[in-house]
């Protein structure tokens, strides 16, 4: 269903089916199962030690996770092509940020030796990996299997 989106409830943990033409129309989506506004956003989350399972392991959707730090070039360049990445396919994958410097469990969990790293998740588990810069046609490219 291209036209509608996973969205996971804030309070209670249920995934919730969207559809995006009452986005569209301005409508505020709320949770099935505890009627709380869901939250449906275009931009990378913030993704931590302490958040990593639910936000990663647990997701229904596919996520492409972003290792980085403030300090490295490199990640600065990659940064926007995420953020384009995470609006472009919002519904359809989950992007996300983890700074490697404040979270080192997940980074040493990982073995993350270098940034930047794009990680991606499906069903909670790492199916692939890309390191360095890499042009955005390649990272969406490699993002698709997962989506696929």
């Amino acid at each position: 269903m291209p036209d509608t989106l996973l969205v996971r409830c804030a309070v209670c943990g249920a995934t919730n089916r969207v559809p995006r033409e009452k986005l569209d129309i301005g409508l505020q989506p709320v949770c099935g199962r505890c009627g709380a506004t869901l939250s449906v956003s275009s931009k990378p989350l913030t993704v931590t030690d302490a958040t990593f399972a639910i936000e990663v392991e647990q997701s229904p959707l596919p996520v492409l996770l972003d290792a980085w730090a403030p300090w490295c070039g490199p990640c600065r360049m990659i940064s926007p092509v995420v953020e384009e990445l995470a609006s472009q396919m919002t519904g359809r994958l989950r992007v996300g940020k983890l700074n490697v410097d404040e979270n080192p469990s997940t980074t040493a969990r990982f073995n993350i030796r270098s940034i930047p790293t794009l990680l991606v998740f499906n069903g909670g588990r790492e199916i692939d990996r890309i390191v360095g810069v890499q042009p955005k046609s390649e990272i969406a490219r490699r993002v698709q299997r997962a989506i696929a």
